[in-house]
Parts: structure tokens; C-alpha cells; sequence
């Protein structure tokens, strides 16, 4: 069965479970899963009874595809990712965002768990991403989807910057300061090491995880608009050797910023 096919299959599965067509599609990151529950008349389908969906062995990630509406539009939201470090191929890891595309959505949204790499952000910081630097591998490599997109898709503009304005709108009605900057993500699933952090300062990266640049790439190439949010979760700018990085610190870092986060998405969503 080729990958159009399994899509398909994904899709059409889904579609027997619900009514509606979504608009926003949503990739709920480390940690950040409870941010589903702000989701209103929910329609639950765990990734185990979708066609061709992978399981989310990752700390945090609940294994949820999840349809309903925020701020009376229709969106699906993706309770925990997969990544490559889970040892799933890129397409297997950009799969849903492919499925999502198909089902009829214009925007995604992406959140993810990062590492602070600029000395000025600290733990529970909120950045949009205004730009990333790509150290996976890219997961438009092979036979190009001429369904999706074309063979060269640009990247120059890859951060709706119209979503942006909205982003920083929204925090400045709530009262809070968002950091703008760019995310770094790497293989993982190991830290990484001080000389690698001075080295991502060096390139221009603000943030660095493991994650979420595949699944934009993916929407990019399917033409949808993107906006992106990191949580700044540890710090990965001065490290000595007293100061370690521990994924469960992540987790509770990403727990306490889930209803900022949530209400922020809210607003937004409410403005597209």
C-alpha cells in the first residue's frame, strides 16, 4: 500500500467518526496535552484505532486526536506527537499533519518544549517562532507528493507573520510579555552538550528541542498556514555541573504554563 493510500485510509476513517470539517489543526507538545481540554463538544479518537497512526511513547504525549471547537471555530488537536528519536521514519513522523491536511485544515498550529539557548529567556517564558533551524532529517527527502505540494517548496516566509501580530495582540490584552525567536531542533533523544549549546548561540537559535520543524516542513509543503509557539522549559545557556537537564523537570515546567498557553491559543484562534 503506497503512503497516499494509507493517508487515505487514516482519512477516511476519521471522517465515519465525525460530522464537521476542521479548520485549525493544533500539535499539542511535551507536557502541553491538557491543553485539550479547552477543546468544547470533543470528539476523542485515540491514535490506537486510527489507520496507520503511530503510538506516542514519549513522557507527556497522551495519544489523542481530538475534534471540537475553540472560540466557535472547528479545529483538531493532536494530544502528543511522534518523534524521530521514538525511532519512527520522517513520514511516519509527519503522518498526521498529512491526514490533517486532507481533512480540510488551513492552519496549524505547533507547540513544543524547549530549551532557553538565549541567556535573556528563563524557565516558563513563552516565544513564537519566528524562524528554525533544521538539524533533522528533512521530510520531503524521496519521491515528491504532487497531491500536496510542489518539489521545492519556499521556506522564506514559513511563520504566518499575520498570525504573529495576533499572537502578540492577544498577550498584550493579557498582560503578558512573548519572547520572538528561533527554534533549533536536533535528533535528541539526548541533551544536548554545552559546546553544542555556545555552537546554536553562534548560528542564531534562541531555543532548541527535538521536535516539531518536520511536522512545519510538512505543512509548508501542503500549503497551510503555520504559527508556532515554544515553552521555555529549562535552560540550556548556562549550564555547569551542578545544573542538569531532566525530562520530568520539562513536564512540570510545560504543566505550569498549559493555561497561559491555552488561553493565548484561545484568543488567537478567536481572531483568525
Amino acid at each position: 500500500m503506497s503512503y497516499l493510500e494509507q493517508i487515505d485510509q487514516a482519512v477516511n476513517y476519521i471522517k465515519s467518526r465525525i460530522s464537521v470539517t476542521p479548520a485549525v489543526g493544533i500539535v499539542l507538545g511535551s507536557g502541553l496535552g491538557d491543553l485539550g481540554n479547552s477543546i468544547e463538544n470533543a470528539t476523542v479518537i485515540p491514535y490506537s484505532e486510527i489507520p496507520h497512526f503511530k503510538t506516542s511513547t514519549a513522557a507527556g504525549h497522551k495519544g489523542n486526536l481530538i475534534f471540537g471547537t475553540i472560540a466557535s471555530q472547528q479545529v483538531v488537536a493532536m494530544q502528543g506527537r511522534f518523534h524521530y528519536y521514538e525511532g519512527y521514519t520522517m513520514q511516519e513522523v509527519t503522518f498526521p499533519i498529512r491526514v490533517m491536511a486532507r481533512l480540510g485544515i488551513k492552519t496549524l498550529f505547533v507547540s513544543n518544549a524547549a530549551g532557553a539557548v538565549n541567556p535573556s529567556y528563563k524557565v516558563g517564558d513563552l516565544m513564537i517562532i519566528t524562524d528554525h533551524i533544521n538539524l533533522l532529517p528533512n521530510p520531503l527527502i524521496g519521491p515528491n507528493m504532487d497531491t500536496f505540494g510542489v518539489r521545492f517548496p519556499d521556506m522564506t516566509t514559513t511563520y504566518s507573520r499575520r498570525i504573529r501580530k495576533l499572537a502578540l495582540q492577544a498577550a498584550d490584552q493579557m498582560g503578558i510579555v512573548l519572547q520572538q525567536g528561533v527554534y533549533i531542533a536536533g535528533t535528541g533523544p539526548s541533551y544536548e552538550t554545552p559546546a553544542e549549546y555556545r555552537f546554536f548561540a553562534t548560528i542564531g537559535a534562541d531555543a532548541v528541542g527535538m521536535s516539531t520543524i518536520p511536522e512545519v516542513i510538512v505543512a509548508r509543503h501542503s500549503g497551510l498556514e503555520i504559527f508556532g509557539m515554544s515553552i521555555i522549559t529549562n535552560q540550556a545557556n548556562d549550564l555547569g555541573e551542578d545544573c542538569l537537564n531532566d525530562g520530568q523537570d520539562v513536564i512540570d515546567a510545560a504543566n505550569r504554563a498549559t493555561q497561559t498557553l491555552s488561553t493565548l491559543f484561545h484568543d488567537i484562534i478567536a481572531a483568525l
